[in-house]
């Protein structure tokens, strides 16, 4: 916790003022130093040199001390000059009492001996040596407390035969090494000092910049966590209460546009999703980045369209690391092609037995693609429209070709008096009326069908019994089977098949249908089955009606088909007047779906088709 503490001074904007203030201050100091100390040495004398010149002066005034004679007033006149330079001299007898006159001293804070020498020191001097200090000392009684320098030598008594006491000269301290350590002391108490001011400074600065940015960062490390209401207080008026003030607008700002942003977000969310078109963004890459809904199923089924065909079901780990958000197979040359040459581009694709419009378009930053963003509408059924329109066309044309050409060519020779006989005349007319009859029941089934897919069929819904319904169907293709040497049979349960509601007209049509067909595609001495069985429909009761014959069968390639209009899977069969119109199944289809029904056929070349029907036993709506 120091050491984060420590690091965060370190960081932060007052411990660097803190720090650069010291350093400024320690660079001062010893640059001022540097240049006092060099002045010290070379202005004030060392204390070695004040001694030795204290020392020749002492002895000199102790010699002529003992010369003259009227030692008292000598003394004083000597203490008057030395005064000046800040010396004085004591002079101590053998019985170590003071002869000196006081200069400038008051008699409670006089200097004695015994501030500088003890009295074994001056023994010393009495018997002839010389005593210096070479420490100064800071005298207690001293005036002002100040450090004295002090040497004691002896002087002779006036007949020169011996010591008569000690002679004792001391000059306040002046030497450089004693300035020097006054000057240390000071830099050291003005350190100090400094040192304290700059810390208080410090937290000064703490409370009045430092504190208001951090402030500044609380605020703008919520506002990046998403909290846009954050504001930070003002305290000043000064360039960081402006930068405060800056911020709260800048805050309030950012606030609206994110707002504005959000909204708009969800506005084209919302449009994305609510769109039945998928819309699918992709990087460079070709990774997803955006989709919708819609989007997001196709990419997913496709991708998994690819991994089923590839690699087969996956399963555990593998199905967690498939990855799904990848542009499929189908969409890749067109991607390619858009990042290669950037243009909007369209195209047709043919996927799952579904067609679908592919639109992509490139998406920049400045100059540079940042991805495309891919339209896919599936347009099966339109394409499924188109296809039946045109076929439509086609096959109606066909259709009432031949039998306009053959009532203009009956009529012509009518018209023509071809016929010379009146049996020749009434084949003429019976085939122009087969004919006319052909293209009544054509129109008439396109009338029908029209109406079913319109919605517009109407079904008059009561209960029916199964069972009696299709014993009567069998009575009404019996006698057209045995002409054609076709064995008919039927099968029913031993419980009675009812259903509620059912439309018997339409649903004989339905049978009509699919026995003509089977009467017509099989051949002599084979066999047609009706039957009928309980049955489960989207997990409600139902009843199977089946109806199968041993004819030729239609190929693999024609079985999905044949439920279209005017699709017809034997091509090789030639027109007349037994031939189909190519709509019955077509009617078949609509009109057990109208019931909420299915209808499905089964069948192999050579070995007959069955059609299965199976119809809710209750609720069947209009």
């Amino acid at each position: 916790m120091r050491y984060r503490s420590n690091v965060f001074i370190f960081k932060s904007i007052v411990g660097k003022l803190w720090i650069t203030i010291i350093g400024l201050v320690v660079v001062v100091l010893l640059t001022v130093g540097a240049f006092l100390f060099k002045f010290i040495e070379t202005s004030f004398p060392k204390s070695k040199d004040q001694i030795e010149t204290l020392s020749r002066l002492a002895t000199k005034v102790a010699t002529e001390i003992s010369l003259h004679k009227e030692e008292r007033r000598y003394l004083q006149v000597v203490n008057e000059l030395l005064n000046a330079q800040g010396a004085s001299v004591l002079v101590v007898t053998k019985d170590y009492e003071e002869e000196t006159p006081p200069v400038g001293q008051p008699e409670d804070r006089r200097i004695g001996y015994d501030d500088f020498f003890s009295k074994a020191e001056l023994a010393k001097v009495f018997a002839g040596q010389v005593a210096d200090n070479r420490n100064p000392v800071l005298a207690a009684g001293t005036p002002l407390g100040r450090a004295y320098t002090a040497v004691a030598v002896p002087f002779m008594d006036e007949n020169q035969s011996g010591v008569a006491g000690a002679l004792i000269m001391y000059q306040l301290t002046q030497s450089s090494e004693v300035t020097q350590d006054y000057v240390k002391k000071l830099f050291v108490v003005v350190g100090v000092a400094g040192f304290l001011m700059t810390t208080f400074f410090a937290f000064f600065l703490l409370t009045q910049i430092t504190q208001p940015l951090l402030n500044l960062k609380k605020a703008a490390d919520l506002i990046s966590e998403g909290e846009y209401g954050s504001r930070v207080p003002i305290q000043s008026t000064d360039e960081i209460g402006e930068l405060g003030k800056t911020f709260n607008h800048m805050g309030a700002q950012l606030q609206d546009t994110i707002k504005a942003l959000s909204h708009e977000k969800e506005h084209l969310s919302s449009v994305l999703r609510s769109m039945a078109d998928a819309v699918v963004t992709f990087d460079p890459e070709g990774r997803v980045i955006l989709d919708n809904p819609e989007g997001e199923r196709i990419i997913r089924e496709w991708n998994e369209l690819e991994w089923l065909e590839d690699e087969g079901e996956p399963a555990g780990a593998d199905r967690e690391a498939w990855d799904w958000r990848r542009i499929p197979e189908p969409l890749k040359p067109l991607f390619e092609e858009v990042i290669e040459r950037p243009q909007e581009m369209t195209t047709k694709l043919h996927v799952k037995s579904e067609v679908w419009s592919i639109v992509m378009a490139p998406l920049y930053v400045q100059d540079h693609v940042r991805g495309v963003v891919a339209v896919l509408r599936n347009v099966t059924e339109e394409y499924r429209l188109e296809k039946l329109r045109k076929d439509f066309v086609a096959n109606v044309s066909h259709e009432l070709r031949t039998p306009l050409s053959m009532l203009q060519g009956y009529s012509e020779a009518l018209l023509d008096d071809i016929a010379a006989t009146p049996e020749e005349r009434q084949e003429l007319a019976q085939v122009i009326y087969d004919e006319s009859l052909r293209m009544g029941r054509l129109v008439h089934d396109l009338l029908d069908l029209a109406r079913m897919e319109t919605g517009h069929m109407q079904l008059n819904l009561r209960e029916l019994d199964v069972d009696s319904f299709i014993r009567r169907i069998h009575r009404k293709f019996a006698a057209l089977s045995k002409e054609k040497g076709i064995v008919m049979t039927y099968s029913l349960p031993d419980e009675p098949l009812m259903l509620e509601q059912a439309d018997e007209d339409r649903l004989e049509q339905v049978l009509t249908n699919l026995l003509d067909n089977a009467l017509r595609h099989t051949p002599a001495e084979a066999t047609i089955h009706i039957g009928a069985e309980a049955a489960r429909l989207r997990g409600e009761e139902a009843v199977l009606i089946e109806v199968s014959d041993q004819g030729y069968g239609i190929g693999p390639e024609d079985l999905p088909y044949v439920f279209e209009r005017f699709y017809k899977a034997d091509k090789a069969r030639t027109r007349g007047a037994s031939g189909g119109t190519g709509l019955g199944l077509s009617i078949v289809r609509n009109i057990v779906e109208a019931h909420q029904g299915t209808v499905q056929a089964k069948s192999q070349p050579g070995q007959g088709t069955t059609f299965s029907i199976v119809l809710p036993r209750h609720n069947a709506k209009n």
